[in-house]
């Protein structure tokens, strides 16, 4: 029988997040091309709801449809009560409370929200977008945030991090349904690929951290500016005029972090920066980074973002295409 998947557009919905489950239950189907997903659309009063695509929508369906899924997708809010007080409108309540006792309840991005207020977390491994995975754990502590992946599969409950990071876990779906063969053929429908290494640590932004003429900032400056030279504690304290205990305690006061662990998340940067920018081999950015070895890199870059050199260069990387040839 074909699965139906419901999807719950709820006021101020991210549109393409809205867009997510559709795309992919619709591409995947057997060999004969038999559809294995029917996805549906409704509001929690079937009327239209604004997205932040700056236009309203009218979804076929009301809340009633809710009942018949087999799958309930929850796609993110971008913003509204919900995501400061924690509190569902009651109407979502009752929405959300039609669901069968067995249905899956899937979020995408900030649609975590939902499915922690609903108290469908407690207790569960969840995640969400980079940029809300605090605001999420500070409000529901009962909820175990995990903010560097792109999804997590609890079981009934599957949350996943941001934006495109809901395709991934519709594929993930399809792939634990149907087969990795289906996925795969769904994944080149969607023009995506089947599987993505790594986590969303390597798409959190990690801004510079302004230089003052106060405590440390002239010596982190200078580490940067040196950052493929080898170099001590017992350097830098002096670059900075201070003993070396005074040194650490300022550092660490200034930047929450040791000396040591600043300069290697400095040097991941770097690295990541290289391997973005440049056509360097992956030796020299080892140097020029100041690991040393590729083995170095290779392991601080997968600590760090989940992914080895290579892989990080090929998700990173546009390249121009090749000029088209003259006659």
């Amino acid at each position: 029988m074909t699965h139906r998947v419901v999807v719950l557009a709820l006021d101020g919905v991210v549109a393409f997040d809205l867009s997510i489950a559709s795309r992919v239950f619709t591409s995947a189907s057997l060999a004969a091309g038999r559809p294995l997903y029917e996805t549906l659309t409704c509001t929690v009063d079937g009327g239209p709801v604004r997205t932040t695509a700056g236009f309203s929508l009218l979804p076929d369906h009301g809340p009633e449809i809710i009942a018949t899924a087999d799958t309930l997708v929850i796609p993110g809010p971008y913003e509204g009560p919900l995501m400061e007080s924690a509190v569902l409108d009651p109407r979502v309540a009752e929405a959300l409370a039609m669901a069968p006792k067995d249905v899956r309840w899937v979020s995408i991005c900030t649609g975590a929200f939902v499915l922690a207020a609903a108290g469908m977390l407690d207790g569960r491994e969840a995640t969400t977008h980079w940029c809300h995975a605090d605001e999420l754990a500070a409000m529901h502590p009962r909820v175990r945030v995990t903010p560097d992946v792109l999804f997590v599969d609890d079981g009934q409950v599957l949350t996943s991090a941001g934006a495109a990071a809901g395709i991934d876990l519709c594929l993930h779906i399809v792939r634990t349904d149907h087969g990795a063969e289906v996925a795969n053929h769904a994944a080149r429908r969607v023009v995506v690929p089947a599987w993505r290494d790594g986590g969303q640590r390597q798409f959190i932004e990690r801004p510079v951290p302004e230089v003052t003429d106060a405590g440390t900032s002239a010596t982190r400056q200078w580490m940067v500016e040196h950052l493929d030279q080898p170099v001590d504690l017992r350097r830098l304290a002096a670059h900075a005029r201070m003993s070396v205990r005074t040194f650490t305690r300022r550092f660490r006061e200034e930047t929450g972090l040791s000396p040591g662990q600043w300069l290697l998340r400095e040097r991941v940067e770097r690295a990541r920066h290289l391997l973005e920018s440049t056509d360097l081999s992956v030796e020299r950015i080892a140097r020029d980074a100041g690991f040393g070895t590729t083995a170095s890199l290779r392991q601080h870059l997968n600590a760090a973002v989940g992914v080895a050199p290579l892989a990080y260069r090929r998700n990173f990387t546009c390249r121009a295409p090749s000029p088209a040839p003259t006659s």
